[in-house]
């Protein structure tokens, strides 16, 4: 029955739930065999597998930003140079000098790019997984898919689900389709989970839907709380039934968005800062200000997501920020140690190997950077030069237009008149200089 369940459709990020669904459901096979059939545990291994596995991609990151801190007064240079050229032969020249500087020191301007489009069908994809766990786990699927195909069963769940009227359970459903039975059954909340054992009761598959929910108890909780349910959902069912450990179950849904805002907090804070500067240059200030606010505001998002979404979900959020937390304080120490000269050189030693396997000479890498950089800054040189020579230019045939006009005016004309006035204050300051 597993292949019928629901699984991601999302183009790209499907295939890639689909490796991801082979993984989780590979931990929990193996966690099953040892006695542990737990979501939250495979989720916890899933999300440490994953995250070590793309630690290469998030140091090449954290090296890229520490190359872009030290091209960015170089680049800033450019920037200015051309601030307020819009025609289009200043702004290829812009690019071609921005290129230059990136090659100088060994790297691609959309390096950067690219590392951020692989991650994004990973994280979109891990979403999926977790949100659909009986269409990627077919131990779980098949257990709950025994009931599912019980006609019986579909007809009183079906009118529990509108009697019900959740839109998160009545989503799951949609409709009689086994698929959506499955999904439904295995997003009930405890709440709903009591309601409809309650209305089992006498039927037919009773036994069996029991033996189910017992499986999936299990299987779903996580520290006493059910994955299914949302540390809302929890306080709020606690509160007002005060029965049993309720105030623990209270301590303990609290404890989620708590923990998420401050792993995402501790993240943040171990991420590199970019350097304060006050350039005058506004996007450069604007990108500043931006990257302060989401410091702030994304633990708190982070705290009000993990309160309202399932457990399950916050699960992956917060030991997700707990492992990156870890790795960014093994890469800062690793980095640390790497001087900024080592970094170039190992990025210009890869690009020479790519270029190396174009047929193209390693050597001309650094070469064609500082020989671009160098035709720039001659261009602009000899511009300013040319613009001196013109005004110097104009300014001596100005003066001599002048002299000759003044020699040969007119006896009585203005010009003649303004001479004799020239030639008597000549005369007067030789006077004073001599007294």
């Amino acid at each position: 029955m597993a292949q019928l369940l629901t699984k991601s459709s999302m183009p790209i990020v499907k295939w890639v739930a689909e490796v991801l669904g082979w993984l989780m459901n590979g931990i929990y096979f193996v966690i099953s065999k040892i006695g542990l059939p737990n979501v939250g545990i495979a989720i916890i291994i899933f999300t440490i597998i994953l995250l070590m596995a793309m630690m290469p991609m998030q140091i090449k990151q954290q090296r890229f930003s520490k190359l872009q801190a030290i091209m960015q007064p170089e680049l800033q240079k450019i920037q200015a140079k051309y601030k307020g050229k819009k025609d289009q032969v200043s702004q290829q020249k812009m690019m071609d000098e921005t290129n230059a500087v990136y090659a100088k020191y060994g790297v691609s301007a959309t390096g950067s790019c690219v590392q951020l489009l692989i991650q994004m069908p990973v994280l979109f994809a891990l979403y999926q997984v977790i949100y659909k766990i009986p269409g990627y786990i077919t131990i779980i699927g098949n257990k709950i898919a025994d009931i599912a195909n019980d006609s019986s069963f579909v007809s009183i769940f079906s009118q529990f689900v509108k009697d019900t009227n959740n839109a998160n359970l009545t989503r799951n459903f949609s409709s009689g389709e086994t698929k959506n039975v499955i999904d439904a059954v295995y997003g009930l909340t405890t709440k709903q989970w009591n309601s409809l054992l309650e209305k089992s009761a006498g039927q037919s598959f009773e036994t069996s839907l029991t033996g189910i929910h017992d499986y999936v108890k299990r299987a779903t909780n996580f520290l006493g709380l059910s994955i299914s349910d949302s540390p809302m959902e929890i306080i709020k069912n606690a509160w007002s039934d005060k029965t049993g450990l309720w105030v623990l179950l209270i301590i303990a849904a609290i404890a989620f968005p708590v923990l998420a805002w401050f792993t995402q907090w501790l993240n943040y804070k171990l991420m590199p800062q970019p350097a304060q500067q006050n350039n005058g240059n506004d996007a450069s200030n604007t990108m500043n200000s931006t990257m302060q606010s989401m410091n702030t505001v994304m633990p708190v998002m982070s705290a009000f997501f993990c309160l309202t979404l399932p457990v399950g979900v916050g699960i992956y959020w917060i030991m997700s920020a707990v492992i990156r937390s870890i790795q960014q304080y093994a890469i800062n120490r690793k980095l640390d140690q790497e001087t900024p000269e080592d970094i170039i050189k190992a990025a210009q030693e890869k690009m020479n190997a790519k270029r190396a396997k174009q047929g193209l000479p390693p050597q001309k890498i650094t070469n064609q950077a500082h020989t671009s950089t160098r035709t720039f800054e001659a261009e602009e040189q000899k511009k300013v030069q040319q613009a001196a020579a013109r005004a110097e230019k104009n300014k001596k045939a100005m003066e001599e237009s002048t002299a000759y006009y003044n020699q040969n005016a007119r006896p009585g004309s203005i010009a003649s008149k303004a001479n004799m006035v020239k030639a008597f204050d000549e005369r007067n300051n030789n006077k004073g200089k001599k007294k």
